[in-house]
């Protein structure tokens, strides 16, 4: 859909629902509301997207597939599973802190219920992106295997959202990516296998 529109309307109304929808209630904000601030008629946006819901969706979409990108790139050349993730997560705190919009209305404005109801909730390219990551390290008896897949991300997403959230709440007076490596270490406790270390020190005292 943002495809058929020409780089400036699309331009506009991206920041238009950047400004509105990470700022105010989602509810009471109206394609009126973003027609008016991004100078585009109603008509216009309701024949390309017919809610609100699907403009804000569609952006989301959007910025999202710009962090998977940006993963994908990051990742290439590193082999330890540890670093990937250690990498992952550091991606993720730097791009919401620079794009804090995006950040607010993903986990502050947007009501999940709503977005969880619709397709580009799932971001299947970063998802299975991660999740092959995560299962890489179980095979390998790196991260914790009596847990799913999906869990060990439940747990580093869950992280990364209350991080964001509390930065926000706490007035922005530190770096989010600046303190994600320390951040990180907790999190690799929280998801590596609570087996290795033992495992690790018996083989040392052979």
């Amino acid at each position: 859909m943002v495809d058929q529109l020409n780089s400036d309307i699309h331009k506009r109304l991206e920041l238009a629902v950047l400004e509105i929808f990470s700022n105010s209630d989602f509810h009471r904000a109206s394609i009126r509301d973003i027609a008016h601030t991004a100078g585009v008629s109603f008509t216009t946006i309701y024949k390309h997207y017919g809610s609100k819901e699907q403009l804000v969706f569609a952006f989301v979409d959007i910025w999202m597939g710009k962090l998977t990108d940006r993963i994908v790139d990051h990742l290439k050349g590193i082999e330890n599973l540890k670093e990937k993730l250690r990498k992952v997560f550091w991606l993720q705190l730097d791009y919401y802190e620079r794009h804090e919009g995006l950040g607010r209305i993903v986990f502050m404005t947007l009501p999940m219920k709503t977005w969880m109801a619709d397709r580009t909730f799932d971001q299947p390219r970063m998802m299975s992106l991660m999740i092959d990551v995560l299962r890489q390290g179980q095979s390998e008896g790196i991260l914790n295997p009596h847990v799913r897949a999906g869990t060990l991300l439940d747990f580093l997403m869950g992280f990364v959202q209350r991080s964001f959230f509390m930065w926000i709440l706490r007035g922005k007076n530190e770096s989010l990516s600046e303190q994600a490596n320390i951040m990180f270490e907790m999190v690799w406790q929280g998801m590596a296998n609570p087996e290795k270390p033992i495992q690790d020190k018996t083989s040392r005292l052979k």
